[in-house]
């Protein structure tokens, strides 16, 4: 029985730790990543914009207006959680903007794309300015998950659906 108290005073106590350091952590950050590959702007952005079904975890995708005019894309992934971004700032094929338009999840923010064409290959950059209000997924997003996990899937899922499996990714 000793044991048992004293396991489950372990398993509080490490819970506390991690609500107050989540806590102390800043709810808002910026995670950049880039990447080169070997295809246009224009067919990397069609893939950027278009139906999200090339990239591993979407197993559903489709564009939807809300009440608001606004364009938005859902996806569902294999977890089962379906979000809709919002685009906008799109200017083709350079750059465009998603940002995440489901209320009540424990984060925010958006995606900045930003494709820069060189030498005949296309440089790939993204930028996410994120907020992370719950104080246990943002200890989870800073010290087990990392910022820049997502984009660095997203930058792989990318190259695979253009052929290229050889992706350097970059800060």
């Amino acid at each position: 029985m000793k044991i048992v108290l004293f396991l489950a005073g372990c398993l509080a106590l490490l819970a506390a730790v991690i609500v107050v350091v989540g806590s102390l952590l800043p709810k808002r950050h910026t995670a950049s990543r880039s990447a080169t590959f070997r295809a246009t702007p224009e067919r990397l952005y069609a893939l950027i914009l278009g139906t999200q079904e090339w990239r591993p975890e979407v197993v559903h995708f489709t564009t939807i207006s809300d009440n608001e005019g606004r364009e938005l894309q859902q996806e569902t992934t294999r977890r089962g959680e379906t979000i809709a971004y919002e685009v906008s700032d799109r200017v083709p094929p350079l750059s465009l903007k998603r940002r995440i338009a489901t209320r009540n999840l424990p984060y925010s923010g958006t995606w900045t794309y930003l494709l820069q064409s060189r030498d005949g290959v296309t440089l790939v950059r993204i930028t996410e300015d994120g907020e992370v209000t719950n104080p246990i997924f943002r200890f989870v997003s800073r010290f087990i998950l990392g910022h820049t996990q997502t984009i660095d899937q997203y930058l792989h899922a990318l190259g695979n659906a253009i052929g290229q499996k050889d992706i350097d990714i970059a800060g």
